[in-house]
Parts: C-alpha cells; sequence; structure tokens
C-alpha cells in the first residue's frame, strides 16, 4: 500500500545496509589483521585456545633461552675442567718422576716448585671459571632448576661438582721428596678421576639440554602451526565475503535511494 508517512522501503533497505556494512567492516578488519578473530563474538572458544596456546609459545621461546644460557654454563664449565685436567695429567708426570730413584733431591726442589705452583693454578682455574659473575667448579654453586618448559614441573637440575685443589685432596709439597711424591701419585690418580666424573656430568647434561633444545624447537612449531589453523584467516575465502559485502552494500545504497524516492512520487498523485 503506497504511503507517505512511513517509507517502510526506506526503513528496510537502511536495515540491510547496515547489516551488509558491518560484514564488509569486519571481512576488512579480519584481512588487515590477518586473523579470523578479531574480537572475541568471532569464535569465543577459538580465541581462548589460541590464548592459552600462544600463551605457551611464549613461554616456550624464553624455555629455549633458558637452555641456551644453561648450555653456555655447562661449556664454561667443562672448559674449566679440562684445563684442570691437564694440569693434573702434569702433576702425575711431576710426581712419577719425583718417585723415580733416578732424580736426586736438587731435582726434586725444582720438580716440587712446578708441582706446588700447579696445585695454586687448580684453585686458580677453579675459582677463574665464572658465568655471569658465579664461580661454577668451586663448590658454590648451588644446585638450581632450569626452566625448560611451559609448565613449573618443566625443569632441569643443574649442578657442578667441586674440583678444587681442596675438593681434589691435592696439596703442596707432594713431590719434594721420594716418600711424598709416592703417597701424591694415589692421590693424583684418584683426583683425575673425580675430574673425568665430573666432566662425564657436565656431558650428560649438555645432552639433555641438546635434545630439550630440540624438543622445544619442535613443539614451538607445532603450537604455532594449531595456533594458525584457529586464529589466521583464509585470505581467499575472506576476500570473496568481503566482494559480496561490497556488491551488498552498494545495493543496498542504491535501494535505500529508491526507496527514498518513492514518496517524492507519490506526491505528483496530488497534483
Amino acid at each position: 500500500m503506497p504511503v507517505i508517512s512511513t517509507n517502510t522501503a526506506a526503513n528496510s533497505a537502511v536495515r540491510y545496509l547496515n547489516v551488509n556494512a558491518a560484514d564488509q567492516s569486519s571481512s576488512l578488519s579480519k584481512i588487515a589483521s590477518g586473523s579470523r578473530i578479531t574480537k572475541a563474538s568471532d569464535d569465543a572458544a577459538g580465541l581462548a585456545i589460541s590464548t592459552r596456546i600462544n600463551s605457551d609459545v611464549v613461554a616456550l621461546e624464553q624455555a629455549a633461552t633458558n637452555a641456551s644460557h644453561a648450555m653456555s654454563m655447562l661449556q664454561t664449565a667443562d672448559g674449566g675442567a679440562a684445563r684442570i685436567s691437564d694440569i693434573l695429567m702434569r702433576m702425575k708426570a711431576l710426581v712419577t718422576q719425583s718417585a723415580s730413584a733416578t732424580v736426586t733431591d736438587t731435582e726434586r726442589a725444582y720438580i716440587g716448585a712446578e708441582y706446588d705452583a700447579l696445585v695454586l693454578e687448580i684453585g686458580s682455574v677453579a675459582t677463574g671459571t665464572r658465568y655471569n659473575g658465579q664461580s661454577l667448579l668451586t663448590g658454590s654453586f648451588t644446585a638450581a632448576d632450569v626452566f625448560v618448559g611451559s609448565d613449573a614441573a618443566d625443569v632441569i637440575e643443574l649442578s657442578f661438582t667441586d674440583i678444587d685443589a681442596a675438593a681434589l685432596g691435592v696439596a703442596a709439597a707432594g713431590a719434594t721428596t721420594q716418600a711424598a711424591a709416592e703417597t701424591a701419585i694415589a692421590g693424583v690418580t684418584t683426583a683425575i678421576s673425580t675430574v673425568s666424573a665430573a666432566r662425564a656430568n657436565i656431558g650428560a647434561l649438555q645432552s639433555r639440554f641438546d635434545f630439550q633444545s630440540e624438543t622445544i624447537a619442535t613443539s614451538i612449531e607445532n603450537l604455532d602451526a594449531a595456533s594458525s589453523a584457529i586464529a589466521d584467516v583464509d585470505i581467499a575465502a575472506e576476500q570473496a565475503k568481503l566482494s559480496s559485502s561490497e556488491v551488498k552494500v552498494q545495493a543496498a545504497v542504491a535501494a535505500a535511494a529508491s526507496a527514498n524516492s518513492m514518496p517524492q512520487a507519490l506526491l505528483k498523485l496530488l497534483g
């Protein structure tokens, strides 16, 4: 029924124009952001899952950094332990030489001087093997957890054996006499075994952190893929929606313009 007081056609056209314009704006927002979920109402469950996954990825990325730092710490400790091992090898050669009847007490004094200097050097190396200001080989480093995952339980305990001179049981004056040298041979041999065991422990931890780093990298890759499947927009599909919305907006604008002209046309009947 033609009326002029209420333009029902125009109201309907404007309503569809608003709906189509909202669809167009939503598609533009998704394409511009690259995300399928630009507001919670787009997919509330998907948003919750994606947020949880992204938080795990952030934690794992930091865990990868933690593991890298731990590897650096272990490499530093192994370098110091290797140097102490070399020193002990030289000390064993010295006490073996001093224990032999083929050398005199005068020569043993020279041997003893080098031996004593090497004992001091063990302490120097142990103290000087530091990471972030902490000496690693003197027993002052307290065993601590390194976080290597996204959960509080994902930790690897990091610890180092005390291998300074006192802990190894080597002391000065171990090569100044034949008797002292004979006794020192067993002590130095035991110290070499202790350092070897410490390096084996370091190596085992390095291996564990290495495998953990690979696991973290794989987890990050898989979680990123899962988050992408949930939250990333399908550009081709969304572009198709945008094109459709644009056509509908244009049609609604034309319809509204046409509806607004209808009362003017009806007024001609009054003439």
